[in-house]
């Protein structure tokens, strides 16, 4: 039987990520910059805490704007209920999984630890890839 790629094989593992802690106009602009739609946030530990978009950065901006107050932190604007993948899970389970749902992205997790991101576009590699 031909060996399974799994999530690992294939992730991004070189990710721009958040503290919980970071003020979010910083944080809106470290996406700006990077020109990337979301962050992952994780904690001292490297554990995810949640992802924060630019739809949430809009949300904290119409605040802000409304109070005139830049104060607030990422943990106050990121979404905390995060949809996550296991690095040892297989392509095929991953594939199916953003077919069944909307997300474009999802970060990936070992051990509780946060060790990657996996888009479509990998998936879609790793499958092209199987059938080489």
């Amino acid at each position: 039987m031909k060996n399974v790629a799994l999530v690992a094989d294939y992730m991004t593992r070189d990710l721009i990520t958040l503290s919980p802690d970071t003020e979010i106009n910083k944080a809106m602009h470290t996406l700006l910059r990077h020109r990337i739609s979301d962050a992952p946030v994780v904690d001292a530990e490297g554990s995810l805490v949640g992802v924060l978009s630019k739809k949430d950065c809009l949300r904290a901006a119409i605040e802000a704007s409304y109070y005139r107050d830049w104060g607030a932190t990422v943990a106050r604007h990121m979404t905390r209920d995060v949809a996550t993948m296991e690095a040892g899970e297989d392509i095929l389970t991953a594939a199916e999984r953003f077919v069944n749902g909307s997300l474009r992205r999802f970060p990936v997790l070992e051990d509780g630890r946060l060790v990657g991101q996996i888009s479509r576009a990998d998936v879609l590699r790793a499958m092209a890839d199987s059938w080489k």
